[in-house]
């Protein structure tokens, strides 16, 4: 297993590593991604620094960031994690905005003091939804995003890191397309992870609207084809909840969406407004045994108005019953 590269600096307290990535949303299901600029830290202090780590899934490396709480570096302790998955267009560097966000949760008691890891997904031209594409058009090539972060990166972070290694103390979070892979991991890998805050997620059901860049960018497709009726519907949601159900083990969802979320001017495709997919979505979770679901709709739109207080919110939320550092 490679070493987090760079893990000394980590160690003695680095620069936070933070940069700005794609501009504002252009659809629905895709985020902005402008990010505050970089700090210096002490060494006492949290820190976000940027890693890379070899991929043979993927070919190549896969970059990462990674949130460290205050007194990391000084401490023997191991600790939970929260993996933030980023939305189309966007990159890792998104996350960087909610380092005083985790700092204030974590300071008042109100989390318990975790580790965040914050990977990239630009296959597909960052639309790729978290998913394995076989996807061959030669501009939009798949990738095993999804086989990437299961079979790698999460044993390359409990090897690198002072984590709890158990789905009791591992979570995830994800805005947009990158709720649609926080929702699909927590569901389809329930073994691994004890709850996912899930914000504005692209999660159409039955099938995306026309306009919807999962059928764009060939997350759901096959050879030449972008997009393919059934990959998409053996993919979400719906088609997970009988298998999550036979596994017989406890979820804690936090669902998010924003009011003034894009409005579809066809009639036809109205029923997709992210605003109701979030309703649905909590009202099938809602059914599951095992699930524990909260839906809140706050004032705003597709963007981080909404994410920073549902984060606030769904924290303490998917946190609670978890375990604490050891």
């Amino acid at each position: 297993m490679n070493a987090v590269r760079g893990i000394s600096a980590i160690l003695f307290g680095a620069l936070v590593a933070s940069g700005c990535c794609g501009g504002a949303a252009a659809r629905a299901d895709e985020g902005s991604s402008a990010a505050p600029p970089s700090r210096a830290t002490p060494a006492d202090a949290s820190s976000i620094t940027r890693h890379s780590v070899a991929s043979p899934v993927l070919g190549g490396t896969r970059d990462y960031k990674v949130y460290l709480p205050a007194g990391y570096a000084t401490s023997t302790l191991r600790y939970p994690v929260i993996y933030l998955l980023h939305g189309r267009g966007d990159s890792l560097s998104a996350w960087d905005r909610t380092q005083a966000l985790l700092d204030e949760l974590i300071a008042t008691g109100t989390i318990p003091p975790m580790i965040a890891v914050m990977p990239d997904a630009p296959s597909s031209q960052r639309g790729g939804y978290w998913v394995d594409s076989a996807c061959a058009d030669t501009s939009l090539p798949g990738a095993k995003v999804e086989t990437a972060f299961i079979a790698e990166l999460i044993p390359h972070i409990d090897a690198s890191l002072r984590t709890i290694k158990d789905r009791a103390a591992r979570a995830l979070a994800g805005y947009s397309m990158g709720g649609y892979g926080a929702l699909r991991y927590a569901l389809a890998y329930p073994e691994l992870f004890r709850g996912a805050i899930v914000m504005s997620p692209a999660v159409y059901t039955p099938l995306p609207p026309a306009g919807s860049s999962a059928r764009e960018f060939g997350a759901f497709g096959s050879g030449s084809t972008r997009f393919v009726d059934d990959l998409y519907r053996a993919k979400n949601y719906p088609a997970l909840l009988p298998g999550f159900a036979a596994k017989q083990l406890p979820l804690r969802l936090f669902i998010a969406a924003g009011d003034d979320e894009y409005k579809n001017p066809d009639p036809a495709d109205a029923m997709h407004d992210i605003d109701i997919e979030a309703h649905l979505l909590f009202n099938r979770v809602s059914r599951v045994p095992g699930i524990s679901a909260e839906l809140r709709i706050l004032d705003g739109g597709h963007d981080w108005v909404v994410w920073q207080p549902a984060l606030r919110e769904g924290l303490p939320y998917v946190f609670r019953g978890m375990r604490a550092p050891q």
